[in-house]
């Protein structure tokens, strides 16, 4: 059975760090590109960042720039995101998805399967 699994969200104050893990059953993520989205309470889901599998094409959406990283280990068939300085408007369901196309211009898309989300709420 294919799919991801992400872990490590929860409650953290403004100001903190958090690590989110993703851990792909089923298949590897050496080919594929890979990348994290969030859904904020009452809004869109949006991709927050990523990057591919050969060429390190990478995107970070400007919330994301200076503050959050992407890292795999393609050997533990697990992807992370690593988020620092975190503020209220970080607050939110966060996504893992692989596959798909990663462009520094143009973003995230056509991801073929995504984690069911795990829900980061940075509130002091």
């Amino acid at each position: 059975q294919l799919q991801l699994v992400e872990s490590g969200g929860g409650l953290v104050q403004p100001g903190g760090s958090l690590r989110l893990s993703c851990a792909a059953s089923g298949f590897t993520l050496d080919y594929y590109a890979i990348g994290w989205f969030r859904q904020a309470p009452g809004k869109e889901r949006e991709a927050v960042l990523c990057v591919s599998s050969s060429n390190g094409r990478s995107y970070y959406s400007d919330s994301a720039k200076g503050r959050f990283t992407i890292s795999r280990d393609n050997a533990k068939k697990t992807m992370f995101l690593q988020m620092n300085s975190l503020k209220p408007e970080d607050t939110a369901v966060y996504y893992c998805a692989v596959g798909g196309y990663c462009s520094g211009l143009t973003g995230y898309s056509g991801a073929n399967y995504w984690g069911k989300g795990t829900l980061v709420t940075v509130s002091a």
